[in-house]
């Protein structure tokens, strides 16, 4: 039953029908029938729940994260829509477009989908359904949500460290689509013909057909985007250069946008995922259907999947399915956690998983035949193979495609500017989750600064951090960073969550609380993979991967060591913080013996749970019986 009294103009003493205390900023009831609001002199009776008194935690772990009753002013997504669609956003993004197509053609095309896709079902959306169930029931970022195993907190700040390594290149490419999409407005494409300001004896322009390549020859494209727009050095043994004065403007304009689009928190990223969740569809969808009209588009999409059944067999093969994955996916990066804790508490994620995992891949197969149709097109009007017109990474994006854009009959420019249009809205969906998850760490940490001041420092720091990568030697350094920075230190963040999660925490208290939160039983396969598959799977591949580990090198070339160094140092400061974390734990955990304080640091803190008083009184009741 609730009912509403307003007392205006009395202090808590005279309040009746309850002993009132000042605690965490706001009066709570204690020994009575009653939930108690104040707004300004008023005192609002909300509801006839019993309050329990509150909690002191003892235990501390000295970061000031102990529980200041954020359920009832922590911002939620204003639609159950936008958090869909800011999901979508984030993980449908730049890899989609430019590492799938290539990492399905070199590992087998047709033949790569199978192991993908088994990936993606066994591994991929488990950890991604996880990651946004622990982060809904407990309304708390990737830092924060370890209340459940304090020991293991320092997942979380590895987390931070291998999202921020990947957000700030990701906004240098971004800026490289801006300067694209700029230059596409031109009466002629600039990268079509060749410019002796930028082109040697060996270009070739990219506009005309039935061209004879030689040994030497390169595209124009080629050299625009090497020559011209990177400046890329051969060799970094003497420094990277200075950043170019023009893809400094394009990224600064990148992190102006990605600022604007999460200075309100969800309530303004929410409403920017409309465009950057829908736009991308519209642009592929339109490109699908203009290159599947040229001729040799049917033979590059087949070609796409064609079905190299001996790959199958081949680990590497299974390794790239987990890479891409995860890549894709944003898994292991906090940002799904992050985006988790806006959500109501009863709120269904684990239907919201299934659909964005399924979204994701659907996304990577459409990109793939809209890309391999143009680029079948390119080889038919070269009257070459398609593998000789296939580049990875940043070269499909900057180098293939436009090539293909070169040789449209009818609005080149058109094309031109809805593809990089679409490569910037999908760069600021998945930056601006990364960057969000940063933000929120920080703002848990120091809750007194309003979020907008913080994000515009992260805004300025991830702008100077860019630089780096738009000077001559930026790809290399790319490269290194992606290496050390996203690759590696994800496998081993994301084993030690699922492992915290289900084996220190417990699979049983896991289950127990996501039935309370989702109001059902979990299926068995969740639960499988969750105990069994997901760990056993993701442990053997990671000892694959350093059984068959070796030092990247850019374009078969090695770096300095002072790069590997560099490299090993981000790593390290992204694992290291796991220990540092664990005996920060320990030495403010309070216990009779040594014994006893190792054990209360892989207990839940009593300030794990719902965060919203109403769920959480219900969860306790629920825990006790």
């Amino acid at each position: 039953m609730k009912e509403t009294l307003y007392i205006s103009e009395k202090p808590p003493q005279e309040v009746q029908n309850g002993n009132i205390g000042y605690v965490n900023q706001s009066y709570v009831a204690h020994e009575t029938d009653f939930n108690y609001q104040v707004k300004g002199s008023v005192f609002i009776v909300t509801s006839a729940l019993p309050v329990p008194p509150p909690v002191e935690n003892k235990e501390g772990d000295g970061a000031g994260d102990e529980e200041k009753e954020e359920g009832g002013d922590r911002q939620e997504w204003s639609r159950p829509i936008e958090f869909l669609l800011s999901c979508i956003s984030m993980s449908v993004g730049l890899g989609n477009i430019w590492r799938f197509p290539t990492t399905a053609f070199e590992n087998g095309g047709g033949a790569f989908l199978i192991p993908y896709l088994i990936v993606l079902i066994f591994i991929g959306r488990p950890l991604y359904f996880l990651e946004l169930a622990i982060g809904q029931f407990s309304s708390c970022t990737c830092v924060k949500v370890w209340r459940m195993v304090p020991a293991v907190k320092g997942i979380g700040y590895g987390q931070m460290v291998a999202s921020w390594s990947v957000v700030t290149y990701y906004c240098a490419l971004m800026a490289i689509t801006v300067f694209y999409f700029v230059m596409s407005f031109s009466k002629v494409l600039p990268w079509s013909v060749c410019d002796e300001a930028w082109a040697d004896e060996n270009c070739v322009d990219a506009s005309g057909t039935n061209v004879t390549y030689s040994n030497n020859s390169q595209s124009s494209s080629e050299q625009y985007y090497y020559n011209y727009v990177l400046h890329l050095k051969e060799d970094i043994s003497d420094g990277i250069g200075a950043p170019d004065w023009r893809l400094t403007l394009c990224l600064l304009f990148s992190w102006v946008v990605i600022f604007f689009t999460l200075a309100w928190g969800v309530k303004s990223s929410g409403k920017v995922a409309y465009f950057t969740a829908l736009f991308p569809y519209v642009v592929l969808v339109t490109l699908l259907i203009r290159g599947a009209t040229l001729p040799g588009a049917t033979d590059g999409m087949l070609y796409f999947v064609r079905f190299d059944a001996p790959k199958l067999l081949d680990p590497n093969v299974w390794y790239a399915a987990v890479t891409q994955s995860f890549f894709s996916l944003s898994v292991g990066f906090g940002a799904i956690i992050n985006f988790g804790s806006y959500n109501g508490f009863s709120h269904n994620v684990y239907k919201d998983a299934w659909i964005i995992s399924l979204t994701d891949t659907c996304t990577s197969l459409l990109a793939g035949f809209t890309i391999f149709a143009i680029l079948g097109n390119l080889a038919y009007e070269l009257e070459t193979n398609i593998e000789d017109v296939v580049r990875g990474g940043g070269g499909l994006a900057f180098v293939s495609y436009p090539d293909a854009i070169s040789k449209f009959t009818w609005a080149p420019q058109l094309f031109a500017v809805l593809f990089f249009m679409m490569m910037f809205t999908l760069g600021v969906g998945s930056a601006a989750g990364l960057t969000g998850c940063t933000i929120g760490i920080i703002s848990d940490q120091f809750p007194s600064v309003r979020k907008i001041y913080v994000t515009f420092a992260v805004s300025v720091v991830g702008f100077l951090c860019g630089l780096v990568y738009i000077t001559p030697g930026g790809q290399w350094i790319l490269d290194l960073v992606d290496f050390f920075g996203g690759g590696f230190i994800i496998f081993v963040l994301i084993i030690i969550e699922i492992a915290s999660v289900s084996y220190i925490y417990g699979f049983p208290k896991i289950f127990r609380d996501l039935r309370f939160m989702l109001d059902f039983n979990l299926d068995v396969f969740t639960k499988a993979c969750w105990v069994v598959i997901t760990p056993v799977a993701l442990l053997g591949i990671f000892i694959y991967s350093m059984a068959v580990f070796r030092l990247p090198t850019f374009d078969n070339m090695p770096y300095p060591d002072i790069a590997y160094t560099c490299g090993w140092i981000l790593t390290a400061v992204a694992i290291v913080v796991l220990p540092i974390s664990f005996l920060h734990v320990f030495y403010n955990t309070e216990a009779e013996s040594f014994s006893a304080r190792l054990r209360k640091t892989f207990l839940p803190k009593k300030s794990w749970g719902p965060k919203r008083r109403k769920d959480r009184l219900k969860w306790e009741t629920q825990c006790r019986t």
